[in-house]
């Protein structure tokens, strides 16, 4: 049914509205925040090839590489090919660069752009929408998802349908496109039924956008073809050369092409969608209680209503609460009113100038060989427990400022230690000195799990002196 169709899916966002639950390391589409499976594995399962799609391309921050990779091999979902940013251009330079990778693979093919973080209820509604943007696109138009508003909301853009588009049922010119509104003109817009919100995808041919950007943005579309030029193969991956890629201009593929071209269409859409891009946005697709109130974890509210609370280990309870966000991780609290959620981005503006790694990191970080949560530190020490997924290695390593300990909790452990080898299983332990070559590996087809406790004077990550790594890490 959609064969020809290139599933473009964009996995470059931080999520930082969504703080502390995502953050840049582990960014909201690799959360589980509606349902049993992340937002990216609920994106590519809605463009499977089991509908007819061809097989789904990625464009991702470097950063991410091996947590998407371990949940496509998870999720048992192949992709085309896995595209590497060294940073993010917004989006105008990986769709341009998509385009390319699409025309190469066939001059006709069709590009569905999509954002790795949505959410979409109403599949069938959703695939119909598909059928009735491939339509129009056959007519050379460059075509938006515009979702039907349910609220007067200021954190979307807006788009006014103008003329139907002869006789392509479901699909519209565009009249205009409008910003972000404030409080009033959202409200007015909602009132008027004439406005549906821009979704952030789109489809249309890779020929077509190709030759929109080069009457558009003919400096940025000769950038992107250097870069794409100089793409090489790591691993699974493809990765975009750093030098080339920053000199591409930044840039939304809003601003770039749709709002400039004179073929873009829209097709209006009511399909369940929302880019669960803020708490209350969360509190909206929730499953609520008498009150309103929306909980994950171990709550309890009194009194209180219209609240979204959620709990990552620790029992949060209140009373009397009206309209609040409460998100409690491990490391971090977050309180605030629904309605000024929004602003939450400004606090990780804040994070960051100040250098906090609760900005960056959960206290649980995934590796490509498994994952490692920080139990306690100091200015002494710092406890890790460590996970090692079956068959998988770290580096072989050493360290200047710190000397570690590891004591095996669970599975069998092969250490290697300078020109030993050791295995050691559950309540085992051996101590690696400062600047010991070393290297820890599960063998076996079960997990790994030990307690790490380094000593020393510094623990940061960047103390680390890899002389052999599987994972082509530096």
């Amino acid at each position: 049914m959609f064969k020809n169709i290139f599933p473009i899916v964009l996995c470059g966002g931080s999520g930082s509205r969504l703080w502390p639950l995502s953050r840049s390391g582990m960014p909201k589409q690799f959360l589980n925040l509606a349902g049993s499976k992340s937002l990216l594995v609920q994106t590519l399962e809605r463009v499977a090839t089991r509908y007819g799609f061809e097989k789904a391309h990625i464009i991702a921050n470097n950063d991410h590489r091996f947590l998407i990779s371990k949940q496509l091999d998870d999720a048992g979902i192949a992709v085309e090919r896995i595209l590497l940013e060294p940073k993010g251009r917004n989006t105008a330079p990986a769709v341009i660069i998509a385009a390319l990778d699409a025309y190469a693979i066939r001059p006709d093919a069709k590009m569905l752009i999509l954002a790795a973080d949505h959410l979409i209820n109403d599949l069938p509604a959703f695939h119909e929408a598909i059928e009735r943007a491939a339509a129009a696109s056959d007519d050379g138009k460059l075509t938006c998802f515009g979702i039907t508003p349910t609220r007067p909301e200021t954190g979307y853009g807006y788009i006014k349908p103008g003329a139907p588009l002869g006789d392509r049922k479901g699909a519209h010119l565009i009249d205009s496109f409008r910003e972000k509104p404030d409080q009033a003109t959202a409200q007015a817009y909602y009132s008027s039924r004439q406005y549906l919100w821009n979704s952030g995808m789109f489809l249309f041919r890779a020929d077509h956008l190709l030759a929109e950007a080069a009457k558009h943005v003919p400096d940025m579309l000769a950038a992107c073809k250097a870069a794409h030029a100089g793409i090489s193969s790591d691993l699974n991956f493809h990765r975009l050369p750093e030098a080339d890629f920053m000199a591409i201009p930044a840039d939304s593929i809003d601003y770039a092409v749709m709002e400039k071209t004179e073929n873009a269409a829209v097709v209006p859409c009511d399909i369940g969608w929302s880019d669960l891009g803020s708490f209350s946005a969360l509190h909206t697709e929730g499953e609520k209680d008498g009150a309103g109130n929306v909980t994950y974890g171990d709550v309890t509210l009194l009194n209180s209503r219209n609240c979204f609370v959620h709990a990552d280990k620790k029992l949060v309870a209140g009373t009397n609460l009206d309209n609040l966000v409460i998100v409690a991780t491990d490391d971090a609290i977050l309180i605030v009113p629904q309605d000024k959620d929004q602003n939450v981005k400004q606090i990780v503006e804040t994070l960051q100038k100040d250098n906090r790694d609760e900005a960056k990191l959960h206290t649980t970080v995934y590796r490509p060989w498994g994952f490692y949560s920080s139990l306690a530190i100091n200015g002494r020490y710092q406890v890790k427990e460590i996970c090692v997924y079956p068959g998988k290695r770290l580096s072989l390593q050493s360290h200047n400022k710190r000397a570690e300990h590891w004591v095996v909790i669970e599975g069998e452990a092969t250490v290697t230690r300078n020109d030993d080898i050791l295995t050691l299983r559950a309540n085992e332990s051996v101590f690696l000195p400062l600047q010991a070559r070393h290297r820890l590996e599960n063998k076996t087809d079960k997990p790994l799990r030990l307690i790490e406790v380094q000593t020393g004077t510094y623990f940061g990550e960047d103390d680390i002196v890899r002389y052999d790594d599987d994972f082509n890490r530096k």
